[in-house]
C-alpha cells in the first residue's frame, strides 16, 4: 500500500485535482470507443528509397481508396489529379503552373483544395480533435481546423469558405497551403507502421529510408539480419564492418557509405589497388540487375576492393567462430582447407577446383592471420564507423525504435523465422552456459545486441560476436536458414556446393501442433492472433502462397528491391489492418516518380480483402487500449484518494 501511494502522489503533479481526473477519465474512455486505426505492415526494403517513398505518399493505396469511395462522382482523370496532388504537390504545382495560364492554374489550385477539404473531413473522423490538432501544420492550424470542422452546406457558411480561399490566394499561399495540406492527410492516413525488417543492403539509398523514418512519428522495426549487420557495424563489429562494405561492393552501391555516409573508402582501395594490382578480380565484379551500371564501364576497381574485403571478412569470420565454440559455425572456417598448390578446396569430403587461386594475402601456414595492411585498413574503417554522426543517428534510431519480435494489437512481428528442429521442436542455443529456446532466445539475443551496442567505445565488447550469429547462425531468428555459404558461391563453380538449407519452420509452420505451440510460447490467441514476417521474397502472381495457415501467417517480402527482379514481377506487399479487416497489397515493380507524375498514373496495385473482421475493432482491443485501461484504472485510484482525503488535492493558490 505505501508504494501504492508513492505512486499515486506522483500520478497527482499530473493530475492535481477531482476535475484534473475526472476530465482525463472522460477524454479516456471516449477514446477506447473510436475505431482503431490503420496500420501497414512493410519488409525488405533493401535500400529502394524511391520505392519505399512512393508508398508512404500513397499510404499503399489508401488514400487512392478513401479518394475513389468519397468522390464518385469525378472521373478517373480527376481522381488521379487529386491523387498526385497530394502525393507529390510540390512536383504537381510546378507541373501545372508551367502547364497552364495563370487564371487557370489558380482554378485548378483551388478545385484541389475544396477536394482536399472534402478527403480531410473524412480522414479525421477515426482521431479526437486533440490528435488532429498535433498532426496540423502550425501556419494553417486555425484555417484547416475551421474548414474541416464545419459545414458548408448552408449559405452562411458557404460564404465563409470562400472567403478564406479568396484570402489564400490574394496573400498568394495557395500553394504552401497545397503542400501542408497534402501532409496532414498523408500523416493521418496512416496511423502506425511496422517496418518488419531489412532496411539495409542491396539498394542504392538505406541512408535516406532511415533519414526519412527518422522524421516520422508511430514506427516501429522489427530488425532483419541485414538490419543487424549494419548495428553490428556501427558497434564496432570488425568483421560486420567488412560484411557491410562487401556486400555494397558486391551490388555497386559503394556510394551509400562514400557518399551517403561520408565513409572515406581510399584507404582500402588503396590497399585492394596494390594487393590485387595484376588481378582482374573477375568472380567479384558487381553482379545483378541492381548494380545500376553500363556494361560497358570497368568495375575492375570495384571488383578488387571487393576482393580484399571479403578476404578481410574470412579471415575476421574465423577469429570471432574460434572464441565461440557454442556458435556451431565452424563449418565457415575455409581457408585452411584449401591447397594452396592445385588451386582446390575440400569440404565435406569432397573437392573442388576454385575459380579464382590468387591469394596474395593469405600465408598457407597461418591462413587466417591479417597481415599489417590489412589490420590498418580494417582498424581505420572502425573507427569511422564507430565515430560517423549520421550512421550513429541511424544506429540509434534502429535501436530506440527496434526490437527482435513485437506483439502489436494481438498479432507477432519477426523478420524470418521461430528456429525449429527436424522433429518440430523449437531450437535450442547454449548461451553463457544456460539454454535458451523459443521467445527466450529472441529476447536473450535482443539483450546482447543492446549491450554490445551500449558497449561500442569500450576497449573489451565480447557482446558485439552475437552479430555474427545472428547474420549467419543456424539458431538465429533473423537468417532462418541452417548455413550461409559466402565463400562457396564466391569460389566454387557447382551450384550443389551453394545450396542453404532453410529452417525447419518454413516446412511445419503451417502445422496446427506446431503453430500451436509457436502461439502458446509467446502468448498469443490462436483464433484472432496473425504472424507477420518477410525475408523470403514470394510472388503471387506465380502462385506463391503468402497467405498461409487459414490465414494465420503473412509472408510479405515481395521482393522490393530491384536485385530481386528475377525471382519477383512485383515490386513488394503491404499488409494493411484497419477497423474492418486486413487487406493484402501488392505492388507493381517502381520505377521513378517523375514518370509517375508526368503520366498522373499511379503504379498499380491490386489489393485483396484477406480478411473481415466480424466486428469492426475499436481503440479499447489495441495495444493502445490496454495501456489507457490501465491508465484509467491508475485515475480511479486517484480519484478515491482524492475522495476519501489519502490524498491531498493541490489547488492553486493567488498570491493576493
Amino acid at each position: 500500500m505505501p508504494y501504492q501511494n508513492k505512486y499515486l502522489e506522483l500520478l497527482s503533479k499530473d493530475f492535481p485535482t477531482v476535475q484534473t481526473v475526472s476530465s482525463e477519465l472522460i477524454n479516456l474512455n471516449a477514446i477506447l470507443n473510436l475505431p482503431k486505426g490503420t496500420e501497414i505492415f512493410i519488409t525488405d526494403i533493401h535500400g529502394e528509397f524511391d520505392a519505399f517513398n512512393h508508398y508512404l505518399k500513397n499510404a499503399s493505396g489508401i488514400i487512392r481508396e478513401k479518394i475513389n469511395l468519397i468522390f464518385p462522382h469525378l472521373n478517373i482523370e480527376k481522381r488521379n489529379r487529386l491523387a498526385f496532388f497530394i502525393y507529390y504537390p510540390t512536383d504537381m504545382l510546378n507541373k501545372y503552373r508551367n502547364k497552364y495560364e495563370h487564371k487557370e492554374f489558380k482554378a485548378i489550385t483551388r478545385e484541389q483544395l475544396y477536394l482536399m477539404i472534402d478527403l480531410a473531413k473524412n480522414i479525421v473522423t477515426k482521431y479526437t480533435k486533440s490528435k488532429v490538432s498535433k498532426s496540423l501544420p502550425k501556419e494553417f492550424k486555425y484555417i484547416i481546423q475551421e474548414l474541416i470542422y464545419e459545414s458548408n452546406s448552408h449559405e452562411d457558411k458557404q460564404k465563409y469558405y470562400k472567403a478564406i480561399m479568396d484570402a489564400i490566394f490574394e496573400t498568394r499561399r495557395e500553394s504552401k497551403f497545397v503542400v501542408q495540406l497534402s501532409r496532414f492527410i498523408r500523416n493521418l492516413a496512416v496511423d502506425k507502421l511496422h517496418i518488419v525488417g531489412d532496411i539495409f543492403d542491396r539498394g542504392p539509398s538505406p541512408h535516406l529510408v532511415m533519414e526519412k523514418i527518422h522524421k516520422m512519428k508511430n514506427v516501429d522495426i522489427q530488425w532483419g539480419n541485414h538490419d543487424i549487420s549494419f548495428l553490428g557495424a556501427a558497434s564496432g563489429s570488425q568483421v560486420m564492418i567488412a560484411n557491410v562494405i562487401r556486400i555494397a561492393a558486391r551490388y555497386n552501391n559503394l556510394d551509400c557509405y562514400e557518399d551517403g555516409y561520408g565513409i572515406n573508402l581510399i584507404p582500402l582501395a588503396r590497399f585492394a589497388d596494390k594487393a590485387y594490382h595484376e588481378d582482374d578480380c573477375n568472380i567479384f565484379l558487381p553482379k545483378g540487375f541492381g548494380s545500376r551500371y553500363q556494361k560497358e564501364e570497368d568495375l575492375t576497381f570495384v571488383a578488387r576492393i571487393h576482393k580484399a574485403i571479403a578476404m578481410i571478412q574470412f579471415k575476421l569470420e574465423h577469429q570471432l567462430v574460434e572464441r565461440n565454440k557454442d556458435f556451431n559455425l565452424s563449418d565457415r572456417s575455409l581457408l585452411h582447407k584449401i591447397d594452396y598448390t592445385k588451386g582446390t578446396i575440400n569440404i565435406d569430403g569432397c573437392d573442388y577446383v576454385l575459380l579464382d587461386t590468387n591469394f596474395p594475402t593469405v600465408d598457407p601456414k597461418n591462413p587466417y592471420t591479417l597481415t599489417h595492411e590489412e589490420k590498418t585498413v580494417i582498424d581505420h574503417l572502425t573507427q569511422l564507423f564507430l565515430h560517423n554522426e549520421m550512421l550513429q543517428k541511424h544506429a540509434r534510431y534502429l535501436m530506440r525504435n527496434g526490437s527482435m519480435y513485437l506483439k502489436y494489437n494481438n498479432n507477432l512481428l519477426f523478420h524470418a523465422a521461430v528456429p525449429l528442429t527436424e522433429n518440430r521442436q523449437f531450437m535450442r542455443q547454449r548461451i553463457d552456459g544456460l539454454i535458451y529456446y523459443g521467445r527466450n532466445l529472441f529476447e536473450i539475443y535482443e539483450q546482447k545486441i543492446r549491450h554490445a551496442f551500449l558497449s561500442r567505445y569500450d576497449k573489451e565488447n565480447p557482446d558485439s560476436d552475437y552479430f555474427l550469429m545472428l547474420w549467419q547462425g543456424s539458431t538465429s531468428p533473423l537468417f532462418g536458414k541452417q548455413t550461409m555459404r559466402t565463400f562457396e558461391r564466391y569460389f566454387i563453380k557447382d551450384k550443389s556446393a551453394h545450396e542453404e538449407a532453410v529452417n525447419p519452420y518454413y516446412v511445419y509452420r503451417e502445422e496446427e501442433q506446431v503453430l500451436k505451440m509457436i502461439y502458446d510460447e509467446f502468448e498469443l490467441d490462436f483464433k484472432k492472433s496473425k504472424i507477420v514476417n518477410g525475408h523470403v521474397p514470394l510472388d503471387i502472381t506465380k502462385g506463391d502462397n503468402i497467405v498461409l495457415a487459414n490465414k494465420r501467417i503473412y509472408s510479405i517480402d515481395g521482393g522490393m528491391s530491384k536485385e530481386y527482379s528475377h525471382k519477383t514481377s512485383i515490386g513488394g506487399y503491404s499488409l494493411i489492418s484497419d477497423s474492418h479487416a486486413y487487406f493484402l497489397v501488392s505492388h507493381e515493380r517502381f520505377e521513378t516518380y517523375m514518370k509517375l507524375i508526368e503520366t498522373e498514373q499511379d503504379i498499380v496495385s491490386i489489393t485483396r480483402s484477406e480478411e473481415l473482421n466480424s466486428d469492426r475493432t475499436y481503440i479499447y482491443d489495441t495495444n493502445r487500449g490496454f495501456a489507457m485501461k490501465r491508465r484509467i484504472n491508475d485515475l480511479r485510484q486517484l480519484l478515491q484518494a482524492y475522495r476519501d482525503g489519502t490524498i491531498k488535492e493541490k489547488f492553486d493558490i493567488d498570491e493576493d
